[in-house]
């Protein structure tokens, strides 16, 4: 049977400006019937770390075949590469500079090239633009059919991220805050599924600056409104909130802030 390709698209772009809909006008003049889903424009600015924890948080959910195109690129017009690649069934299109690399380490089999080959761009490639002129095409071009190593040469040192690395001690998990979604709540970059089998059935504390918690809630509802918890949420990560409230506002936090658990 078939399908209509499904392109989604991630981006820093916002959405007060063209430039989300230029790359969906690149990408519908060479193939109409795609899909585009919209993951979200809103990354913050430049910042490849929330790009790739985003990223890494939706795609999981998409059938085989779906092709995702990611610009978060503060080094676009240098002498940063640009890639395309196969893993977990699905396709990846974007710059060289970390943004992949939280899907990349999930997977032993991952195909990637280099996109050199100027066949599969626009014609004129804009230093400043290149997801409307180099990523919406070739997403494009793979959503039509070609193949992945028409694109380029094989690229086999996609660039790594500096992804902070939670510390676990017999004593202590520390890690720290990696990203405020919209509703304020503070998520870190404590895998919820290693915690517990660190906690086992000990009691334990979090502390995040002043604040300091028992134990971990199910859901934003076990505790009062306007009152602070700890859970692990939908990402699957060790995240603080505030029950109708926005623990980022009220605690005055931003991302890069530690925090720990500790053994009570």
């Amino acid at each position: 049977m078939h399908t209509r390709p499904i392109i989604t698209l991630l981006t820093d772009f916002g959405t007060r400006d063209p430039y989300v809909a230029a790359m969906k006008g690149v990408i519908l003049s060479l193939h109409p019937d795609a899909v585009l889903v919209d993951v979200t424009h809103e990354v913050p600015p430049q910042d490849i770390v929330a790009g790739a924890f985003l990223l890494a948080g939706a795609t999981p959910y998409f059938p085989p075949g779906t092709i995702h195109l990611a610009v978060v690129d503060p080094g676009v017009g240098t002498q940063r590469r640009a890639l395309a690649a196969r893993a977990m069934g699905q396709f990846w299109v974007g710059p060289d500079n970390g943004l992949f690399h939280l899907v990349f380490r999930e997977n032993d089999s991952v195909d990637i090239v280099s996109l050199e080959n100027p066949q599969y761009f626009r014609e004129a490639v804009s230093p400043t633009f290149h997801g409307r002129d180099i990523f919406a095409p070739v997403a494009a071009h793979l959503s039509g059919g070609t193949p992945l190593n028409a694109f380029g040469p094989p690229l086999t040192d996609p660039a790594v991220l500096t992804w902070p690395q939670p510390v676990f001690t017999p004593a202590a998990v520390r890690g720290e805050i990696v990203y405020v979604d919209g509703f304020g709540n503070l998520v870190s970059n404590i895998r919820g599924s290693d915690l517990k089998t660190w906690m086992g059935e000990q009691p334990h504390v979090v502390i995040l600056g002043s604040l300091t918690l028992q134990g971990l809630s199910r859901t934003y509802g076990d505790v009062a409104p306007k009152q602070f918890l700890a859970l692990v949420g939908s990402h699957g990560y060790l995240e603080i909130a505030c029950a109708q409230g926005n623990a980022a506002r009220r605690l005055g936090v931003d991302k890069g802030r530690s925090l720990a658990v500790i053994k009570a």
